[in-house]
């Protein structure tokens, strides 16, 4: 244990510091964390609360949308109640029990997530000195001491066989609304909900047929190109008339500035698979469950390799060693890829006119 640099302490004081620590030794204490002790007691030490909040205004830079970071600070202000003005340095496992234990069992997705925030801030605040380092995050003990949870059993998004895409894409063809063309858009560049329903025009180039999401609406935080073909530029088209400028978006809402829902798809598949006479498949397909149908139409109809398949996807494909020699989108060959998907779901019979107007049905 150093008692400091003889050019700071002197000989008189190393001693009067060396006996205090012989006399804390006697007691059963450990010398060098009594100082720390004291040393903590020196500087302010934030409550819980503070502590998350200066957590929080340095990991914002990282988070990958607003959304994201709204539901950190929602979750470690509207649950952490009991320790918010507990100092950061007093919190034990068994605190962070209290707190998790009546959320584990009812919203044990939501109290899991917590957990591992919690641990985050508490390991911000070892960092800054607030807490003594420990070997183990109290949360991770608290963890322990928590029922296993219990496996998720929803399982994947269903998804109709790709067989079947055809015949339902008849039926959805003859529908009206801006909710169709958005699910038939959909299915037809076998895009995420997200991705299709904030569209704006300024992301699509209709002189090369190319449509440009942005990073920040991608699953991989990359941006994606994707090549419009055959019936998906006939809506992008079709639906152009209706802009009145870059910012608008392509699939727009009931009310001014705003797109469709993130469940008006759903909705559409919904009442179509209601209707009398619709096929006993439909029940329950999902807009996501598309891409499977066509992750599968491309390994069972198709000679095309996989990664293309999975770029048409934008999935990430191959290690990292593999991504470093594979820079390019693959776009002329996902073109293709994505005008035999077109072809394929062309249905057998179809009427010469699709109309598309603002009511909602």
């Amino acid at each position: 244990m150093g008692l400091g640099s003889a050019g700071a302490v002197s000989l008189e004081l190393a001693r009067e510091l060396a006996a205090k620590a012989r006399e804390q030794v006697a007691l059963g204490l450990d010398p060098v964390k009594e100082r720390e002790k004291e040393r903590s007691l020196e500087k302010a030490i934030p409550t819980f609360q503070q502590c998350a909040a200066e957590f929080l205004s340095i990991k914002r830079k990282e988070f990958r949308n607003a959304k994201h970071a709204a539901q950190w600070e929602m979750t470690l202000t509207r649950y952490c109640g009991q320790i918010h003005e507990m100092p950061v340095d007093e919190i034990t496992h068994l605190d962070l029990v209290s707190v998790l234990e009546p959320l584990w069992d009812r919203i044990p997705e939501t109290a899991s997530r917590l957990c591992n925030r919690i641990a985050n801030v508490l390991t911000y605040a070892s960092d800054k000195s607030y807490r003594t380092s420990e070997a183990e995050n109290p949360a991770t003990r608290a963890r322990r001491l928590l029922p296993k949870r219990q496996k998720l059993t929803r399982g994947h998004h269903k998804a109709l066989d790709h067989i079947a895409v055809p015949d339902f894409l008849l039926e959805l063809r003859n529908r009206d609304g801006f909710a169709h063309r958005l699910l038939e858009f959909i299915v037809l560049t076998v895009t995420r909900t997200g991705e299709a329903r904030l569209a704006v025009w300024s992301e699509f180039d209709l002189d090369r047929k190319i449509w440009t999401i942005p990073a920040e609406r991608m699953k991989a935080e990359q941006e994606h190109r994707v090549p419009l073909t055959g019936r998906a530029f006939e809506i992008v088209a079709e639906l152009a008339k209706y802009s009145s400028g870059p910012s608008d978006f392509v699939f727009p809402g009931q009310r001014d500035s705003r797109p469709l829902s993130n469940m008006a798809p759903a909705m559409v598949i919904r009442r179509m698979s209601s209707q009398d006479g619709a096929p006993a498949q439909w029940e329950g397909i999902t807009p996501h469950g598309f891409r499977s149908s066509f992750r599968d139409w491309c390994a069972e109809e198709t000679s095309y390799p996989r990664w293309v398949a999975e770029k048409a996807l934008a999935h990430t494909i191959g290690n990292e060693t593999e991504r470093a020699y594979q820079r390019g989108d693959l776009l002329k060959r996902r073109r293709e890829l994505m005008s035999a998907w077109d072809s394929f779901c062309a249905p057998s019979e179809q009427s010469n006119i699709v109309p598309i107007s603002r009511r909602q049905s």
